[in-house]
Parts: C-alpha cells; structure tokens; sequence
C-alpha cells in the first residue's frame, strides 16, 4: 500500500491517503474501513433517463456498509453522499469501488491501535507481495498457492488422470506423468514471479516433488528463455512433505523447520508457530489453554494470558462497542507483557482459529475451573 498523506492522532481523528497496490493492500483496506467512516474517491455514476450518461466525478460517502470481491480483488463501499455534487444530493446512497492502483481518502473519528498498525503494516514496502509460493502434489493432482501478507489465494488447481502403474500400463503411466509436470510447469510459470516471491515450496508425499522438481530444472535447461528465472532462482525452491496435494496440507506444510527457515522473516512464519503451540498445549496441558470470547475474557482479568490469538473478523464488528472491547483486551494483555497476534482470516492459519472461535490464548499458568464457566 502506498501511503500518498496522512494527518490523524493516535486514538483521536484524522485521515489518510492511500493507494492499493496489490491484493493483499485491498484485505487491508477492507479491515481498514469500517462503519462510521467517510470515503473519498473517484467513481462513475450513470445521469440520465432515457439518455444515459456515465459521469466521472469525486464523491465522499459516510460508509453504511463494506464488501470485498476476493476473485476480482475490489471493495464495494456503500453509504449516503457526503459532499455537494451538481449530479448526486447530499444523503443519496452510492456505491464506490475501490480497486488496486486507485487512491483513496478515508476519514475516521478514532484510530486505534488495530487501524494504525493495519496501516503501518500494509505501508512497510518491505513486506509487499506474496512471502511464499507453495505447490502441493501428489500424482495426477496439484495446487499453487500464493501465501500473502494477508490473503493466501489458490492460483491454479491442476488434475490428471493417471494410470496404475504397473505391467502393460506402464507406458500409459509415464505418458500421463509427463504430461501432469507438464500443465503443472505451465501454471508455475504463469504464476510465480521470483521478483516478488522469496521462497517456493514443493510438497507432496513420496517422491512426486522431487521428481518434479527435476522435471522442471530439465525442462529449463531444454528450453531457457522465459524459463531461466526457474535456474537463477533454484535456491529458493525447498522441497518438503506433505500428507497429500489437498488444500488441507498446506498449513502442516507451512509449520517444517525447513520452510519456516526461508521464511523467518515472513507473517506467516509468526502465526503458525503461535497457532501450533496453542493447539499442542490444548492437548498436553489443557488448563493452559482457552478459547471462546468469555474464557479468554476471564483468564485476562485473572492476568493470565501469556499470549492472545485472534482473527482480524474481531476488529471488523459494526458493533463499536464490540470492537472497542476486543481492542481494550488486546491492550490489556499487552500491558501485562503478553503476546497479541492478529491473524488474517483469509490466510490458513487464521482459518483454522476461526474453527475454534476466533479467539484463544496461551495461559501463563493452569486455570482448570474455566471449564466450568459456560462459553
């Protein structure tokens, strides 16, 4: 995200500039915007009866409503006209698109702490585009994912049918095989930029990447052109295991010491270590760990939590008391020494804590009555 200006206080009013620049900006600036706040951007909007006319003009919106496209990567703002417009009345509804590489203005009575790091975040041009590219396989079926900031996004799914292999079949087979690396390297290609992305990832069990892997370096060294990126850059391309080439592996796939090593520095590589060791401790001393909105709330008022983990859904209520009382408790526990950690809820691991909640932490010592206490 570029940020073009910027006035606020922290947790007093004020506005921001900014410009998306890639999918990951769009999450951001969906988490960003919320109910109560005032848009500026430029938008279309259709004049006219019988004769339609499309006009380009600036609108400022008191924001009602936010949704966000995933597939096409847009935000549909919507509230009533702010400022006066020859085409558009004071308090009429309209909808304003926010897309990447189109700047926008957005004005908010109180910046708390979730918003101004969300912003100090999605600035930091060291972080921009995708940390990780992952292809999961197993014969005759792949994906590729790109592991974000923010968003993990399927890029491709590839299947083949592939033949037993064995006896008579097995010319059959190896026709088949050559042909899944094939559309599988298509995909790779498309997708993955090594000027954005620091490490790849191919996982599979048994010895599928391996081969692919091979399959590739050969293929590039037949071929060259657009395809020595895949040379210069075969130090990045980690092999790892995984249970199968189904979206569901990717999160395992994400927590190996050989892939949290390329990407130490990455997002990811700090909510998939909380995560595991939450859900480790739940099963060997369950006392010191807690999920549920209530639990979590009594094991911070008994100064108990080592650290919090929750999705950023929590921080997007349109209920502000809501909100602000999920901030009140992420301070809390900071003050206290604790751990907060936000996770994407469109990345895999805050997938996974959306499945218990959205909210948990690690306790510093047993609280074994929480279970009394009803969720």
């Amino acid at each position: 995200m570029k940020l073009v200006n910027k006035s606020l206080d922290p947790n007093g009013p004020g506005f921001v500039k900014l410009v998306p620049q890639i999918d990951d900006d769009m999450w951001d600036a969906y988490n960003l915007i919320a109910a109560g706040d005032t848009v500026e951007a430029v938008t279309v909007r259709k004049i006219g009866g019988r004769d339609t006319e499309r006009v380009k003009m600036t609108l400022e919106i008191g924001v009602q409503s936010v949704e966000y496209d995933k597939e096409a990567s847009r935000l549909r703002v919507r509230g009533k006209n702010m400022t006066k417009n020859e085409y558009v009345q004071v308090g009429q509804y309209h909808t304003l698109e926010l897309e990447p590489k189109r700047p926008f203005v957005l004005r908010k009575e109180l910046w708390d702490w979730p918003a101004l790091e969300r912003i100090e975040q999605s600035c930091d041009e060291t972080a921009a585009g995708a940390d990780l590219a992952v292809l999961l396989m197993q014969e005759g079926l792949a994906h590729l994912f790109l592991v974000g900031r923010s968003v993990t996004t399927t890029r491709a799914r590839v299947e083949v049918p592939i033949p037993r292999k064995h006896g008579c079949a097995m010319a059959a087979y190896d026709t088949a095989l050559r042909e899944f690396f094939d559309r599988v390297l298509d995909v790779f290609l498309k997708h993955v930029d090594f000027g954005l992305v620091q490490c790849v990832v191919i996982a599979s069990p048994g010895f599928t990447n391996d081969q692919f892997r091979r399959y590739m370096l050969h293929q590039t060294g037949l071929q060259g052109g657009d395809m020595r990126a895949i040379t210069e850059n075969k130090e990045r391309i980690v092999l790892a295991s995984a249970a199968s080439g189904f979206p569901h592996s990717l999160n395992a796939v994400l927590g190996e010491k050989s892939v949290m090593a390329q990407i130490k520095d990455t997002r990811a590589a700090q909510e998939v270590p909380a995560l595991q060791e939450f859900f480790a401790m739940m099963i060997k001393d369950s006392d010191r760990a807690c999920y549920g909105p209530k639990h979590v709330e009594v094991a911070n008022e008994r100064l108990a939590i080592k650290t919090l983990l929750l999705t950023d859904t929590w921080f997007r209520s349109p209920d502000v008391a809501a909100r602000r009382k999920c901030v009140d408790l992420a301070e809390s526990v900071k003050k206290l020494g604790g751990t907060v950690r936000v996770f994407s809820s469109l990345n895999v691991s805050g997938n996974q804590l959306e499945q218990v909640t959205g909210i948990a932490a690690i306790l510093r010592f047993p609280l074994p009555d929480l279970d009394d206490i009803e969720m």
